[in-house]
């Protein structure tokens, strides 16, 4: 790993005993703390990191901001919140270090706003603090909202690489069209999440493969890497993160590639000291 490399996905739950699950919630996970969590960075030699608000919590946003507020030099947070939020409110959240707010229109009930419209006279306020918003999508579902998307008036970010099925192809023409989204340069990409795409069982993924080298093509100013640890929605058995890791060398075998996703362009969306 480059020096100040960064991490743009991951999630901290728990201590359970301080801090309330949402009763709305789909899944309880079991505590990935932030012990755990800067072991993993020790290991793979990561010093930087975001972490996005867990649906598990819904808008409650104590345990991603208090643990990123106590290391502003190298964390950042992607938080949740509802159309009633107030001014005063995101003020002291991007002093803790939140530069974004995660909408969640893959799954039912994730997405507080009634309408895009409503979500992009919102998003007007986001503009003075320099947020984004991060999407949680299926890329081959958004044909209706597509244009809605492209009128946001912030940039938006999009995990998992798209959130689409490998096995329909990188070819599929609802990708073709993620891809112009992303080439217009206001729609940041992650590369996470791997096995919530792959049609393979173990690694290598190597059906993401297409996936990554199509989205580098078209924007390697726009891509961003993570681990989504710990992996809260994993349908195939556990990988190894060390394993996970390691195919970044085949979906930007670039090295000067791999050192823009990995800090330059981090860097610039979440915020950081040069």
């Amino acid at each position: 790993m480059p020096a100040n490399a960064c991490d743009s996905h991951a999630h901290i739950f728990g201590p359970a005993a301080r801090y309330d699950w949402s009763p709305q919630r789909g899944y309880t996970p079991p505590e990935a703390l932030p012990a755990a969590y800067e072991h993993l960075h020790t290991t793979l030699g990561i010093t930087r990191g975001v972490i996005t608000q867990p649906s598990v919590y819904g808008t409650d946003n104590r345990a991603t901001l208090e643990y990123v507020a106590a290391h502003p030099d190298r964390l950042r947070a992607v938080v949740s919140v509802e159309p009633t939020v107030t001014d005063a409110a995101f003020e002291s959240m991007h002093a803790q270090g939140a530069r974004g707010i995660r909408v969640n229109i893959a799954d039912p009930g994730g997405n507080p706003f009634a309408s895009f419209r409503q979500l992009r006279v919102f998003a007007d306020r986001l503009r003075p603090l320099g947020w984004h918003i991060e999407f949680l999508l299926h890329v081959h579902k958004i044909d209706a909202v597509i244009d809605d998307i492209r009128r946001m008036p912030v940039d938006i970010s999009v995990g998992h690489f798209g959130y689409m099925p490998a096995a329909l192809g990188v070819d599929h023409p609802q990708y073709g069209a993620f891809l112009d989204l992303v080439a217009d340069g206001r729609c940041w990409v992650k590369l996470t999440g791997a096995y919530r795409i792959t049609a393979r069982r173990q690694l290598p993924y190597d059906d993401t493969v297409p996936f990554a080298h199509a989205l580098v093509a078209r924007r390697p100013d726009r891509i961003l890497w993570g681990t989504d640890w710990p992996h809260p929605i994993c349908p195939v058995p556990m990988p190894n993160d060390g394993d996970l890791t390691d195919m970044l060398l085949d979906w930007v075998p670039d090295p000067a590639v791999r050192h823009r996703i990995l800090v330059d362009n981090p860097a610039q969306l979440y915020g950081y000291a040069a």
